[in-house]
């Protein structure tokens, strides 16, 4: 009985939620932030530590389009299954908004997940990586920057693995991340 009630609330949940205005990313992170089922962290692109990395220009200029990320994660526990997958449900709908460009899907042997932007595909202001376990949760990280360019994603990627950085100041989502 307990189930069932749990499943018609958030059938409810997401139709009332569908009637109303669509919350945006950023509204979703703010309503969330203090939440405790949730880690949350706003990181300055300075903590990558890409000052003394050997880069290539493109990289370089990869980097210097970065401003900041902002990571929310849910940490699923066996008490919170439920609230797990209404904040699941609430994320891919929002994601589902036609601004959202999808670039890449991700399938792993730690979850499914997906890569997205807003913005011209010459000039991103924002990417999402979104990514969620049965077992550990989801997490969603907001890259934030100017006139970023979708092969600049790959630049940063090698670009970090360049760089000494190694998850310094990321704390308790950083220990959530790597499991």
């Amino acid at each position: 009985m307990k189930n069932i009630l749990k499943s018609l609330t958030l059938v409810l949940v997401v139709l009332l939620g569908s009637c109303s205005s669509q919350q945006s990313l950023q509204e979703y992170y703010v309503d969330n932030k203090e939440n405790p089922n949730f880690i949350s962290l706003d990181i300055p692109a300075s903590i990558l530590n890409m000052d003394e990395a050997d880069l290539t220009k493109t990289q370089k200029e990869a980097v210097a389009s970065l401003k900041k990320f902002n990571l929310l994660a849910f940490k699923k526990t066996e008490t919170n299954a439920a609230d797990y997958k209404l904040e699941k449900t609430k994320v891919k709908q929002i994601l589902k908004d036609d601004g959202f460009v999808e670039l890449m899907k991700i399938n792993s042997q730690y979850g499914k997940g997906v890569v997205k932007y807003l913005g011209d595909e010459n000039a991103i202001d924002e990417v999402i990586i979104y990514g969620d376990s049965k077992e550990k949760g989801f997490a969603l990280v907001r890259v934030l920057g100017k006139d970023m360019n979708p092969a600049h994603i790959v630049q940063l990627m090698q670009a970090i693995q360049k760089s000494d950085y190694k998850g310094e100041g990321l704390g308790e989502i950083g220990k959530f991340l790597k499991g």
